[in-house]
């Protein structure tokens, strides 16, 4: 992987049962969303609906796994919303899924149809590796709010993923940065597909395929690798 990826030990001994799938990519290519990516959405939030099949995103158990670690780490589940739970609930509302662009139109389908975190970064504006720990406090998080940019800080002990420059994603996988998201101009991805127990680590590896296969789909020529993870420790 060009990219590493590292998990502390301390978000391991918070939620045990963590796992992290990642789909790396390079050569994408990325646009607006167009009819079939915005087909993709509309397929996956039919999907979630048989998934459901009726209850509300919070109640399936994978959902409630994360409202429990949420939890552990001092974040309000019903306020803020592990990124999944929050696309299932849009998907299933009158509004239904926003269109971005092709590339997270794509990951966003397959977090609706599996009701598994997928997040996308830019490679090329991560610096150094990714690391998921636990924030100090004093880590800057840069993202905007009224259209202007400001500077915010993760509180003492939540779950964030950093690189070297600062966070990238606050509250484990509730809010990203702007520096790191995929944009129209992204030729190269990390997508992280991110589960915790009830869900069997082989329907999370499912999804990465599922995901992989679309990239491939919409990037003709693209190399795309899926990578289980690796459980290391990192400072």
């Amino acid at each position: 992987m060009t990219l590493s990826l590292t998990v502390s030990d301390e978000v391991r001994a918070l939620a045990p049962g963590f796992t992290h799938v990642a789909v790396e990519a390079h050569g994408l290519t990325n646009g607006p969303s167009t009819e079939a990516s915005s087909r993709l959405l509309d397929e996956a939030a039919h999907r979630l609906a048989v998934r459901l099949d009726g209850r509300a995103p919070h109640e399936d158990p994978h959902m409630a796994a994360w409202r429990e670690t949420y939890t552990a780490f001092g974040s309000k589940p019903s306020r803020t919303r592990n990124s999944a739970e929050a696309l299932a609930r849009r998907a299933l509302s009158e509004a239904g899924l926003p269109r971005v662009n092709v590339l997270v139109d794509l990951y966003n389908a397959i977090s609706v149809a599996h009701l598994i975190p997928v997040g996308g970064e830019d490679i090329d504006h991560v610096r150094g590796g990714m690391r998921l720990v636990r924030a100090r406090g004093d880590e800057d998080f840069v993202t905007v709010a009224g259209g202007e940019e400001t500077v915010e800080h993760p509180d003492p002990g939540e779950v964030i993923w950093r690189d070297d420059t600062g966070v990238t994603c606050r509250r484990w996988n509730w809010r990203q940065g702007p520096r790191t998201r995929l944009t129209e101009r992204t030729v190269s991805g990390i997508f992280l597909l991110e589960s915790l127990a009830p869900m069997p680590v082989a329907e999370a590896e499912s999804a990465a395929a599922e995901l992989a296969a679309l990239l491939e789909k919409f990037s003709p020529g693209a190399d795309i690798t899926v990578h289980r993870p690796v459980v290391t420790g990192c400072d």
